[in-house]
Formats: C-alpha cells, structure tokens, sequence
C-alpha cells in the first residue's frame, strides 16, 4: 500500500512496488517509521464497498502494509488474508488484530506470484499496487492477481489518476485506457470512477485524485 504525494518522488520498487523477494529490506525500511499512506483507518472509497455490501467471503489484502483493508474484512466476519514485503509492517497488522480482537491472517508474499498461495479469493483489494508496476511487470502483477481470483469474483483497486499538477518525481499516475489494456484478458472492468486518495501529509488535507476501478475475473 502506498501513497505519494504530488510532489512526491518515488523510486518504482519502493512503495506500492513488491520488488524482488530478495529486496524485501527496502520494504521494511519504508516501515520504520508511519509511511504517509499508512493513514491508520481504511480508505473511504474502500470502506464504501464495505458498508455497500461488496466485500464477502474470503477477501485478500494485497501490499497490505500495517493492515487496515484486511482488518476491515476482519471486522465484517469474512475470512480476511493479508500479504506484504515489509515484515514490520506484518508485525504490526498483527498486533493490531490482537488489539481489536480480530481474527485476520498476514503473510510476508510477494503480489507478483500469488499463485504460489495455492489459494483463490472471492474479493481482492489492491490500494495504491498496481500503478507502481511497468510493462512486464505490470502484466506479469495482473495475472498474479488473476490466479489469487475466483472465477466471478471481484478485484477492486485505487490508484492515482491522470490529472495535473505533473509529479515532480516519477510517481506514475493511470489514465483509464492504461487501466483498460492491462485487464483487457480474463477481466470485465466494470467501473472506473474518479475517488479521492487520503494521505498522513499535512500538505495533502484534501486528498489526492485516484481512480477506484472494479472488474470482475471472467
């Protein structure tokens, strides 16, 4: 889970990023103190699909960073999964399930080989992952995410939207048709709707502008 600002720099296997299992201490040094997208409650545009209903079953959390989404599910009742790099971040997911008296699980994964799970999920959530992906990467996250699916079930997922002000650093922002191509095989997108992102910085109040897009594994 990650979240730059607009003036942000990033680097592509930082934040949001899996990158190799190998690098997984980049991860945890995100983690050593709060990261700016870790804002202690649930995005709003995904607590909305909780409190509509849309979350069922078994829910996995991807880049689920201190745990928020996957404690959401949690606290529905379903059977919610976790997966991160950052094994600090997965410690404190942890503690905050014991705290709320939640039952959730965290694995230390990596999102590019959920097929190695050996699991399926009815519902997915991908907050601020996918668009720290490039080319190969991007196609080889998206089947990832297709095997860890249930046939019909859903992947809802935010990121940051193509609209200016132009980041300052490499922070990627999706324009809908990058967002159609990717799931072009074995998705219907169902929607793609303008939300607004919220961040820990005190210059981003407001929020940033993201995308929530919903799609269905055919």
């Amino acid at each position: 889970m990650a979240q730059p600002t607009d003036e942000a720099t990033t680097d592509p296997e930082s934040p949001g990023h899996p990158g190799p299992a190998d690098a997984g201490f980049r991860h945890e040094e995100l983690y050593a103190s709060l990261p700016p997208w870790d804002i202690g409650r649930p995005q709003p545009a995904f607590l909305a699909l909780a409190d509509a209903g849309l979350l069922h079953g078994r829910v996995l959390d991807v880049g689920c960073g201190t745990g928020e989404h996957t404690l959401m599910a949690a606290r529905l009742g379903l059977e919610a999964t976790g997966v991160d790099l950052a094994a600090n971040a997965l410690d404190r997911a942890a503690k905050k399930a014991e705290e709320r008296v939640l039952t959730a699980r965290f694995l230390r994964h990596d999102v590019r080989h959920l097929a190695d799970l050996g699991e399926r999920f009815d519902v997915v959530l991908d907050s601020l992952v996918f668009h720290g992906f490039r080319d190969e990467e991007r196609a080889t996250y998206v089947e990832s995410l297709r095997a860890a699916t249930e046939p019909g079930g859903r992947c809802f997922m935010l990121g940051f939207r193509d609209e200016p002000p132009t980041p300052s650093g490499r922070v990627h922002r999706l324009t809908q048709e990058e967002i159609r191509t990717a799931f072009a095989d074995g998705w219907r997108v169902d929607a793609i709707e303008p939300t607004t992102i919220d961040s820990a910085l005190p210059a981003c109040t407001s929020g940033i502008r993201g995308w929530r897009t919903a799609l269905t594994r055919n």
